[in-house]
């Protein structure tokens, strides 16, 4: 008779949970980050709070940023102008947008990570959605498996309201999926749009003007498993371990709020001084076990917060410019995409090392840590290892 022993041991995969593919996808509108304070205080009838709008300008030019992708149009919100305003109700025009936009924008990148996996779609066996962007029953996980024409026996979960750590916590439940359930294909989405968040400028609320500053919209998809089939799947980077904690002190630093005016985000100026002062801490926790205590040995996959966030967490730990290049990259041509932005980051990172002829997808170098962070103040931290280059 087979013991319950043996039926576990063969439900589990044998070898790490590997990302074998990546797909991103942005909305068709691109915003000039440059030109973007002139826009935001005209769309939102601001124009007369002239030394905001300075204020505004000064937070678009330090923000490291030169353009954001955003579902929004000049159009969308002329004819929806309680969005443009500071605190008027607008929830339903919010949710009307984003609970279609989500899951369409999701299906962009899922598609572009299932072309190059090169596997039937009917072989994904596990689907977990993530987004800040609104709240709906059924979730934007069903809907997606619908666009794309997946299995009705695909077993979902749909992560909604995380923030900017949960790109962390995603690959950390793709990585228990797979290496639990032997075979099992794990596609992971992550899209956002910021409709639920855009408002109009408030004196008293700087916070949420440096959120629309920062926030662009995309989504990006990867697919997870184990035990690569050999010659059919090519593995990107193993997930080696994946841990989650909230930082002590820190409750209010990051907060976000949904009311009938939309999402409302709150921000404590001492964020990036939170993060910098513990990050060591969570590095030597999980890079203790590899013996590896020189953190410019290895590839660096941060969210990209803020440039205050990189700029202090790469000067606290001696980091040399180059380490943050691929994060500040994204930064740059996209914004805070919130989740889904550590996976644009892996993608950014595969390429360019590929394009430079590099042994392995993490710069050449075996061995990486992937850092989440948002609201808690929580911190997702996944260490990773890179395949050769073929």
């Amino acid at each position: 008779m087979v013991t319950v022993e043996e039926i576990r041991r063969s439900q589990r995969a044998e070898g790490p949970a590997t990302i074998m593919a990546i797909g991103t996808a942005n909305p068709s509108n691109c915003v000039d980050q440059s030109t973007y304070a002139d826009y935001y205080f005209r769309i939102t009838n601001s124009e007369h709070k002239t030394e905001l709008k300075e204020k505004f300008k000064r937070m678009c030019e330090k923000s490291n940023i030169k353009k954001r992708y955003m579902h929004l149009t000049e159009e969308i919100l002329k004819e929806n102008p309680n969005m443009c305003s500071y605190m008027a109700p607008s929830l339903d025009a919010r949710q009307d947008i984003v609970v279609v936009e989500v899951p369409k924008l999701g299906k962009e990148a899922a598609q572009k990570a299932i072309k190059e996996w090169g596997q039937p779609k009917s072989k994904i066996t596990h689907l977990v959605f993530c987004t800040t962007s609104g709240v709906d029953m059924p979730g934007a996980d069903y809907q997606l498996t619908k666009l794309l024409g997946l299995r009705p026996s695909v077993k979902r979960f749909m992560m909604y309201q995380q923030g900017c750590f949960a790109g962390g916590t995603v690959l950390r439940m793709a990585k228990d999926l797979a290496e639990n359930n032997a075979g099992a294909r794990v596609l992971v989405v992550c899209s956002e749009i910021t409709a639920v968040t855009f408002r109009g400028p408030s004196d008293s609320h700087l916070d949420s003007l440096v959120g629309q500053a920062l926030f662009g919209d995309g989504a990006a998809a990867v697919i997870v498993g184990s035990d690569p089939v050999v010659g059919v799947e090519r593995p990107l980077f193993q997930l080696v371990t994946a841990a989650q904690t909230f930082l002590r002190h820190s409750h209010g630093a990051i907060d976000g709020h949904l009311r009938e005016v939309g999402l409302t985000f709150h921000l404590l100026k001492n964020v990036p001084g939170l993060i910098s002062e513990n990050i060591e801490n969570r590095l030597k926790e999980a890079f203790d076990p590899l013996g590896i205590s020189d953190w410019n040995s290895v590839f660096w996959i941060a969210h990209p917060g803020g440039p205050a966030i990189l700029d202090q967490v790469e000067e606290k730990l001696g980091l040399k410019p180059e380490k943050l290049r691929s994060t500040r990259h994204v930064l740059s041509e996209y914004g805070n995409m919130s989740s889904a932005c550590v996976l644009f980051i892996l993608d950014e990172m595969r390429k360019s090392s590929a394009n430079e002829g590099l042994s392995s997808t993490g710069e050449g170098l075996d061995w990486g840590v992937l850092f989440g962070f948002g609201p808690g103040l929580t911190v997702e931290t996944v260490v990773l290892h890179s395949v050769p280059i073929n």
